[in-house]
């Protein structure tokens, strides 16, 4: 289970350092993906991310094959270096709006990656009442 928050700068080379705890979970291999849901990334390992489309490709093909294009078209298999970094696209880095400082996020099954200006107002706009009255309404 991927868990913490880590601070990180992207460096010139658009080299980002992936912190050893959560490469430990994630494996030699990592996909890097758009998140759908906002201007962040989804990191997964390869059986993860088989998991995290699988119910994509399940559906009606008018309904997948555009899905599935939009996660692939950007999406990288990348390798941490010897020193735990993954080199980004700039499409990629460019889409989370990262600019120079990052923020890596354990998600549970995979880790996200967030530009530190956005993470911080994603955060400050949280309220944990909010949440837990949404978490109720599904009996948890």
């Amino acid at each position: 289970m991927l868990t913490g928050e880590y601070r990180h700068s992207v460096d010139a080379k658009n080299r980002l350092f992936i912190p050893a705890k959560h490469r430990e979970e994630l494996g030699d291999e990592l996909i890097v993906a758009r998140d759908i849901r906002g201007p962040r990334l989804k990191v997964f390992s390869v059986e993860g991310w088989e998991a995290y489309i699988a119910p994509i490709k399940q559906q009606e093909r008018r309904i997948a094959e555009p899905a599935l294009r939009y996660l692939h078209r950007n999406a990288v298999k990348v390798t941490p270096d010897s020193q735990g970094r993954i080199l980004l696209p700039q499409a990629l880095l460019e889409y989370a709006q990262v600019e120079k400082n990052a923020v890596v996020v354990g998600n549970c099954d995979c880790a996200e990656i967030w530009s530190e200006a956005l993470y911080e107002a994603e955060i400050a706009a949280e309220s944990a009442e909010d949440l837990r009255a949404k978490l109720e309404l599904y009996g948890l």
